[in-house]
């Protein structure tokens, strides 16, 4: 049988699928966002990240240029005290009520591994700039999540390795006890045993401690080569302040911060952090471009603070995901197709330069192993490392092929 459709049927059919097609396509066009910066405002990481992430937020809007051609961009913040069902509430409110398109920084991997999972189930989009834990692009990877910055792989592989290659071949872990500190410990023994090197032993500790010395002790009894501090921001201070307070440099073993920023390095002076080898993926001395961003950076920041290595990666991550919605032609609220998006488009920015975004949500761009300079070395306020080697952006994340992350199609 033939079915005959009249003239006046086809153009109903074709006037009611533009009416299906206008509110997407209104949608796509819209072109207001709301960013929320959730971290650390008045605790241990709140000098890694904390109200000059906001700042660093702020300055990568401005310069999209976004405002200038019609946009209007919100930035939002707020206090996770690094409890991981704060932030997921906050995540909840910021989603439902407060209609935020995107959340950024995220220190603390317990708060950022329970964002990313109310990210996808609200399909939000989380840019990760704080929180180290791999497993954010490993096994618990989901479709809305990007960590921009490091992980705790680069850590492992930056410092563990080169400690282990440089004769610390035995270890003894101070381990902040959460989801970073263990899967930092966990990342920095797998590379220790694969360069020849062994674990004698290790101690976990709670989240802000301000006494290390029980922990110390042990590890300055277990006669290991290097002490490693799996830990970061004011734990790692404490344990290096107290470190040299029992001597165990003077005694001939190593301190390995497998996690230190800038802010560490101001706050306990060269004297303290000098001969301390680490890794990060900014350094503000690093290029001129780096240097540009940073004296603006300092400018507007409080304390006039030279950027972390996370704030940085704040102002990367905000960057990158607003050319993204500039290219889209409007911002479509869809955290999903958004990160997709930003996972087709190169990044390209004044902190970490060009590079790219792999589909475990794992941002590639170099690396660099720096050692903390004597005062002697120093020219003056904020020179503080000198570079020892740089890691290629294609080794700073665990191989594809080694991924546990179920988006990767093998």
């Amino acid at each position: 049988m033939r079915v005959v459709f009249s003239r006046r049927y086809a153009m109903a059919i074709a006037m009611a699928s533009v009416a299906f097609a206008a509110p997407a396509l209104a949608q796509t066009k819209d072109k207001n966002v709301k960013i929320g910066v959730l971290n650390d405002m008045s605790s241990l990481y709140a000098d890694i990240g904390g109200p000059n992430s906001v700042v660093a937020a702020k300055m990568a809007v401005e310069d999209s240029g976004l405002a200038k051609k019609g946009w209007t961009i919100d930035v939002i913040s707020a206090d996770h005290q690094n409890k991981p069902d704060i932030g997921a509430n906050i995540a909840r409110q910021w989603y439902d009520i407060d209609k935020v398109d995107m959340i950024t920084d995220t220190p603390n991997s317990g708060v950022a591994l329970a964002v990313s999972n109310v990210s996808k189930e609200k399909n939000g989009i989380l840019m990760n700039s704080g929180g180290a834990s791999a497993d954010l692009t490993g096994k618990q990877c989901t479709p809305n999540t990007i960590s921009m910055t490091y992980d705790t792989y680069m850590l492992a592989h930056g410092t563990g390795a080169a400690m282990t290659k440089a004769g610390g071949k035995t270890w003894f872990f101070l381990t902040s006890d959460y989801a970073f500190g263990h899967a930092l410990e966990r990342d920095t023994t797998a590379v220790i045993n694969a360069n020849g090197g062994k674990v004698v032993g290790s101690v976990r500790h709670p989240l802000n401690t301000p006494d290390f010395s029980s922990f110390l002790l042990q590890a300055q009894a277990s006669k290991a080569n290097v002490i490693g501090l799996a830990n970061a921001g004011g734990d790692t201070t404490n344990a290096i302040k107290q470190a040299a307070e029992f001597g165990i440099v003077q005694g001939g073993q190593k301190l390995a911060a497998l996690l230190l920023f800038i802010n560490d390095v101001h706050s306990l002076g060269l004297k303290t952090a000098q001969g301390l080898t680490f890794t990060v993926s900014y350094y503000w001395d690093h290029n001129d471009q780096g240097r540009a961003f940073a004296k603006r950076f300092q400018e507007r920041a409080r304390n006039h603070e030279m950027p972390s290595m996370t704030q940085a990666g704040v102002y990367a991550a905000v960057l990158h995901y607003l050319k993204t919605l500039e290219q889209m032609g409007g911002n479509p609220h869809d955290g999903k197709m958004v990160v997709a998006e930003m996972k087709k488009l190169p990044t390209d920015d004044p902190v970490f330069g060009k590079g790219s975004i792999r589909e475990d949500g794992r941002a590639m761009h170099p690396a660099f192993l720096y050692e903390v300079k004597k005062p002697s070395e120093s020219k003056g306020a904020w020179d503080y490392f000198k570079l020892i080697s740089e890691i290629p952006a294609d080794q700073v994340a665990v191989p594809l092929g080694e991924s546990t992350c179920p988006l990767i199609k093998k």
